[in-house]
This record gives structure tokens, sequence and C-alpha cells, in this order.
């Protein structure tokens, strides 16, 4: 282990590159992944993190567990009334915060390296509201099955990355351009959901709302094994995607110096961002600003140059799962996970420009 390269076989010397860190590269036959020791370190930090806040939220609730209790139930050892709460009542919220928080970082991963814009995130440039919108139309009009809740998320998701990358489009796509448009097409669909909610039965319309706020309320193992079978083939399509996003950082010339397919790597980066929100937003409504704080959060604790996706997942994934912890059991009363986390990201969001304005004078 030095500075520079380090790798399961010896490597020519000629053929090391100086990063000027601490890195692994670990290679077998034609691949070779490379890995910081410090964006490592910070993922095994944040998975501990991660276990402490599950195991706490697994114990905390009306009827009070310890530690051993809640480890024994995980493991097999507990039976009756303890193995009922721990697995069955608590859960599936504990790993769908786990999933969705993960989904959502990676996400906003996606679109903030793909962009290199800290503003990119998906909430913000209308593609939650857009598969809210679609949600709700399945929800309020159609009156649809789960499958079709899920298609009508994925659908309005798409349509609006569509109308927005088509109304941005001016000799290319740039960041700052197509956040603006963003920016305006989410307003549209904000009021058109409201407009949605309002004509719509007493009943319905005050279960859609309360969807809207973004909520674990309810979410059963069904839900979790369905959205989690799906953000598990896209976050690997993420992973596949993550060198040319890599590349792109540097520019859309210099990526296709190097052999990147430009178009089509940036359209299948916001399939997969917007498929991935989408999802989140079919089972649980749509928890904002979680994509936009925690790849940059990620970016700080790992000290990298360009947004990595490990590290957001991670963050992501301890964020959801706190914000519905502070939820459930700190707030004078149970609140959809979602206000809490408009709330954190609202503040992130105001410190953010803040900080870009200061940088600009």
């Amino acid at each position: 282990m030095s500075t520079g390269v380090s790798s399961a076989r010896a490597t020519d010397p000629a053929e090391q590159v100086n990063f000027g860190r601490r890195v692994l590269v670990l290679r077998r036959r034609r691949i070779a992944v490379r890995l910081e020791w410090r964006s490592v370190i910070v993922c095994v930090v944040l998975a501990l993190a991660i276990a402490f806040t599950a195991v706490l939220a697994l114990m905390t609730g009306s009827y009070e567990l310890g530690p051993g209790q809640v480890v024994s139930a995980l493991t097999g050892g507990e039976t009756g009334l303890v193995h009922d709460i721990v697995v069955d009542w608590r859960l599936p919220r504990v790993v769908a915060a786990l999933v969705f928080g993960a989904a959502l970082g990676v996400s906003g991963a996606v679109f903030q390296s793909m962009l290199r814009n800290p503003l990119a995130d998906p909430s913000i440039i209308g593609f939650s509201q857009g598969s809210y919108t679609g949600a709700l139309i399945v929800i309020l009009v159609v009156n649809g099955t789960y499958w079709q809740l899920v298609g009508g998320a994925l659908l309005g998701g798409m349509a609006t990355a569509l109308a927005v990358y088509v109304l941005a489009y001016r000799r290319g796509v740039q960041g700052f351009r197509l956040i603006i448009v963003g920016i305006g097409v989410s307003a549209m669909l904000e009021s058109l959901n409201t407009w949605l909610i309002l004509k719509a039965d007493l009943e319905a319309a005050m279960s859609a709302a309360a969807w809207g706020a973004g909520t674990l309320n309810g979410v059963s193992w069904d839900r979790v094994v369905i959205g989690g079978a799906c953000i598990a083939v896209l976050l690997l399509l993420a992973v596949v995607l993550s060198r040319p996003m890599r590349q792109m950082e540097l520019g859309d010339d210099a990526a296709a110096s190097q052999g990147v397919r430009v178009a089509p790597a940036r359209l299948g980066l916001i399939v997969v961002g917007v498929a991935l929100t989408a999802t989140v937003t079919a089972a649980s409504g749509p928890i904002v600003f979680i994509s936009l704080v925690a790849p940059q959060i990620a970016r700080r604790l790992a000290r990298t140059a360009g947004i990595t996706l490990a590290p957001a997942a991670l963050v992501g994934a301890l964020l959801c799962l706190a914000a519905d912890y502070i939820a459930q059991h700190i707030a004078p009363t149970p609140l959809p996970v979602g206000i809490i986390t408009v709330m954190l990201g609202g503040g992130y969001l105001g410190r953010l420009l803040f900080t870009e304005a200061r940088r600009r004078l």
C-alpha cells in the first residue's frame, strides 16, 4: 500500500500512475477497479452509522426493545411477539428507507455529475414532479393497481425529462439552461397536481395529498421486494455507466476524444436517473431533497474531485433512515418522512445558494 497505485498483482513501474492519493487498484485479467482509500474508509464508516441507526429504529416504538432482542430476532433466535414486531412490522420500513434513500442518492449523483452542477436535482428540475403527476393520474383518474402506479410514475417522469430536454436543447444541452427550464416545468406540474387533487373526491384527494408528502407508512414487504428488485437492476446499470459519466465531467469534447459516445451515454444516464426517482415515487411518494443533498455531502466526505456513486448511495440511505426516525419518534407528532427531508434539504439548498452567490461576487 503506498501513495500512487497499489494492486493485487505487481505492475510494471512504468505503468504506474501517481494520483497523489492513496489508492488501491484491483486487477483481474482485463478488468481493473481503482479504489481510493479515503472513499473506502468513508463507505465503511457510513455503513456502520447505517447499521447503528437501523438497530435504533428497530428498537424504538410503542413497544420498546433492547439491542439484543433486535439482533436475536434478525438472526432467528426470537419467536412470537418480538419476532413479529421486528421482522414483520418494523423491518420493512427500515429496509424501504435504506433502499429508497440509496436510489435517490444515486439518482442525484447521476444528474449532478452529468450536468456538472450541484443544483441538478430531480426534484428541482421537474422529474420528481413529473413522476408524481403520472402517479396521481393513475390514483385519481384510473384508480389502477400498484403496477399501473409504477408505470404511471415512470411514464410521467420520462415524459417530463423529454419535455425538459427538448425545451432546453439549443445546439446541445447546457446544465444551467436545463435546470432553469426544469424549474419552470416543475412549477407548471405542481399546479397541475394541485388541480387534480382539488377536482378529486374528498377521500381520494386526502389520500393522494398524504401520499404526495412522501411517506413510508404502510410499506409492506411486497412493495419493498418489488421496488428493491427494480432499484437493484437500475443501480447495476448506473455502475456500468459510471465510467463514461466520470469522463463526461471533463466536457463532451474531452469525453468524445476518449471514445465515449456522448449522446447515447447521456440518454442512458437520464433514463436510469429518472427511473430511480420514479420507482421511489411510485412506492412512497416524492421524497425530495435527498437526491440534492446526498451527492454533495458524499463528495465532501470523500474529498473527491467528482461525484462518486457508492458514497452518495450510502449517504442517501443514512439520510432517509435518519429523517424517517426523526419523523416517527422525535417530532411532536408522527409526520411523513418527506416533510423532514424538505426541512433539512431546504436549509441545505439555502446555504448552497448563498455559497454560490458569494463565490460569484
